[in-house]
């Protein structure tokens, strides 16, 4: 014979309470003093009480749905920062819809409409196509990791730090040139401070380099068959000096070093190479890249409180919004590994 559901007139009848002093118990725990609360939660236990979630979200109105929109999953940060969020759960008890935009706005547009379908409480946005100021016209909770936040709450890396970190520590192997690779990104965009990072450095310093801003591709393939024409340039064009390739991520340094490694069998001793975000590829690789650590489980940490908070203000019944978005920095961590070792006079 099937279990029976319990229902709230069970809990009721059980602990001597009406059937509101329960409803208040999921839906407003905070009006009932401890003593009650703890006399429902042991009933609970008693009665071996299994949530109907479905009756739950009709009767509050909370799903503990989160929506996330991220670019793709070939970048392994993107895959890692997916990763530490979902892991979360534990902490804050909210389940995730995870779309990956690609790059297309009416793509993302269309997945925001279907998120908002289903009463989200509140969205974690990656992707970089549709402009802060439309997604605080939506009227929910959100907060953007790493991509332009005017009008929105966000968290992100201190982007400048990390740039003069990478380029420090090229500058300090004994490379007679620096390279940055990169795409041509706005300047509002968090991450166009890396390239300023290596910029100042290297002009303060009279440090002899070159950018190269370019378009670095929009899936693995297309990026590898670009980094491979990047390599057979700056090969040619430095041919006999000592180069250091400082990469805007960790995916684009591991394919880099897989193309020196299939074209010489080794890493040369003339390069010396460096990315960004600790993602677990850096870790893995043949053979351990240097990076700039983001710290990705503390900034996806960071991105479920900030959005847990302003989900919780709104659910109280005198809310207090705030009219200015909040955005948190983390500090990067330069890692040294086997890719930046000090050149030998």
């Amino acid at each position: 014979m099937g279990k029976k559901n319990i229902t709230f007139s069970d809990i009721a009848k059980y602990t001597g309470f009406s059937k509101t002093t329960i409803s208040r118990y999921f839906n407003n725990p905070d009006s009932l003093t401890l003593e009650n609360q703890q006399i429902i939660a042991t009933a609970l236990e008693k009665l071996n009480y299994k949530e109907n979630k479905v009756a739950r979200i009709l009767a509050n109105g909370k799903t503990e749905f989160i929506g996330i929109i991220i670019p793709n999953l070939y970048m392994h940060y993107y895959s890692e920062i997916l990763n530490q969020i979902l892991k979360t759960y534990d902490s804050f008890g909210y389940k995730f819809l995870v779309f990956t935009g690609d790059d297309h706005e009416s793509t993302e547009r269309k997945y925001i409409q279907e998120l908002l379908a289903y009463k989200i409480e509140g969205m974690i946005i990656l992707s970089h196509t549709i402009p802060s100021i439309e997604l605080a016209s939506y009227n929910i909770p959100i907060v953007t990791i790493e991509r332009e936040d005017q009008y929105v709450s966000s968290v992100n890396t201190d982007n400048y730090m990390g740039g003069v970190q990478a380029t420090s520590l090229l500058a300090k192997t004994g490379a007679d040139i620096l390279i940055h690779i990169n795409a041509d990104i706005p300047k509002q965009t968090p991450s166009y401070e890396r390239i300023r990072g290596f910029s100042d450095i290297c002009k303060e310093y009279n440090i002899p380099h070159e950018m190269i801003l370019t378009d670095t591709g929009h899936t693995y393939d297309e990026t590898s068959r670009i980094l491979k024409d990047l390599l057979e340039t700056i090969d040619t064009k430095y041919k006999r000096k000592t180069k250091g390739i400082f990469l805007p991520n960790d995916t684009f340094a591991n394919i880099m070093l897989n193309h020196l490694i299939q074209k010489y069998g080794c890493l040369p001793d003339d390069y010396k190479i460096i990315g960004f975000d600790d993602s677990p590829v850096s870790r893995e690789a043949i053979i351990p890249i240097s990076t700039v650590g983001q710290q990705i489980d503390k900034i996806a940490l960071s991105a479920m409180e900030l959005l847990n908070e302003q989900i919780e203000e709104r659910h109280k019944r005198k809310p207090t919004l705030s009219v200015e978005p909040t955005h948190k920095i983390i500090p990067p961590i330069l890692i040294n590994r086997k890719t930046t070792l000090p050149v030998e006079r």
